[in-house]
């Protein structure tokens, strides 16, 4: 592939940051699911900060305004429908509402974590204790995250 068509294919790996893909093309060609994922992965590692900063909020809220109004990416629906945060029950909203507004006064940036695997409990759980954890630790952790969602769905398109 050329580069404008590289990144129109991988341009929504990372959640609306098509530079990421932009920047990893250069490092191609790619041996592998794993090595393309190591050069984008690279690629936000050797970012400034600024830009990892707009990385992580160009995320979602989980169960947050945008799932409520139906704006998530597709890739965002499913994943957060998957771990049953679209069937929250009031209380369960009212908490991730609550957690939401006070991760993103703490930290400047939403609440990120790859749901494959849990579930609402689970979810909660894990919101409630990294709310908790200090700014350059979540910034790191967020960004974990991001490798492992990204990881999910490069390997999804690559094999679906």
């Amino acid at each position: 592939m050329d580069q404008p068509a590289f990144v129109a294919a991988l341009g929504g790996i990372f959640e609306h940051s098509p530079w990421v893909a932009d920047r990893a093309f250069s490092e191609q060609p790619f041996a592998s699911v794993d090595g393309l994922h190591a050069a984008m992965t690279a690629a936000v590692a050797r970012a400034a900060e600024r830009e990892k900063l707009t990385l992580l909020r160009a995320h979602p809220e989980l169960a947050g305004k945008a799932a409520v109004r139906g704006e998530l990416t597709s890739d965002s629906s499913k994943e957060q429908s998957g771990a049953g945060l679209s069937q929250c029950s009031q209380e369960e909203f009212a908490l991730l509402t609550e957690l939401n507004r006070r991760y993103n006064a703490k930290f400047g940036f939403p609440f990120i974590l790859a749901v494959k695997g849990h579930d609402r409990a689970s979810v909660i759980g894990e919101f409630a204790r990294r709310v908790e954890q200090d700014r350059t630790s979540e910034f790191a952790e967020s960004l974990a995250q991001i490798a492992r969602i990204t990881r999910y769905r490069l390997e999804a398109l690559v094999t679906g």
